[in-house]
């Protein structure tokens, strides 16, 4: 377990520019040997696939441990996110700045309270 932790050492980041550019500007935006980059800037032109393809992406790979995504991203791929039932990568939805958080669609907390019997 100690090596799988050592092996994940970065964040990546899916939603739109405004917080995307937050993160990088605190210094998680990195490029791996072959030049892939932990985040996607997603506006209203960027196709569903797109989305899909770069969580799946982030989710596959071994050397990220968390992945923030933006609410409003998450509702047009919540069905990948419900699938997801590793502990790592971690999937954290945060608002953006265009729509505010809602508890209530977190798939995270969902677990919990469930988890709970809530």
């Amino acid at each position: 377990m100690a090596t799988v932790q050592k092996e994940r050492k970065f964040i990546s980041i899916i939603g739109d520019e405004d917080s995307v550019t937050g993160f990088l500007l605190s210094g998680i935006g990195h490029l791996d040997a072959r030049q892939r980059s932990n985040f996607l800037i997603v506006d209203a032109k960027t196709p569903l696939s797109t989305l899909e393809e770069a969580f799946t992406e982030f989710t596959q790979r071994k050397d990220i441990a968390i992945i923030l995504i933006t609410q409003q991203v998450a509702d047009e791929i919540r069905h990948l996110l419900d699938e997801h039932q590793s502990a790592f990568p971690t999937v954290l939805e945060i608002p953006s700045k265009d729509q505010p958080y809602d508890p209530s669609k977190d798939s995270v907390l969902k677990r919990v309270q469930l988890l709970f019997g809530e």
